[in-house]
């Protein structure tokens, strides 16, 4: 394969993973209404430390650390977002 369909290829997979972001944002955004309703805090480490052992163990070994700064990333993002919700709807 040359370079241009393997570029191509990556340029497919950004394109869904923009939309399961977007997803995933809408539904953090779910939660922090639920959160804010129920009095709950953002953070819960518990959830995202289990979250991290499943998800490590869906990747191939090599990949383990690249999921586990990818995951807590995109935690840190969902926690901000939700964050922001709240802080909004505590007014």
């Amino acid at each position: 394969m040359d370079l241009n369909k393997l570029r191509q290829k990556i340029d497919n997979i950004d394109n869904d993973l923009v939309r399961l972001f977007e997803q995933r944002m809408e539904t953090a955004a779910e939660i922090a209404q639920y959160k804010l309703v129920h009095n709950l805090p953002v953070f819960d480490p518990v959830r995202e430390q289990q979250k991290l052992q499943d998800l490590s163990q869906k990747v191939k070994k090599e990949n383990e650390t690249y999921i586990t700064s990818l995951y807590t990333l995109l935690f840190e993002l969902s926690r901000s977002k939700q964050e922001q919700i709240i802080k909004a709807g505590a007014k």
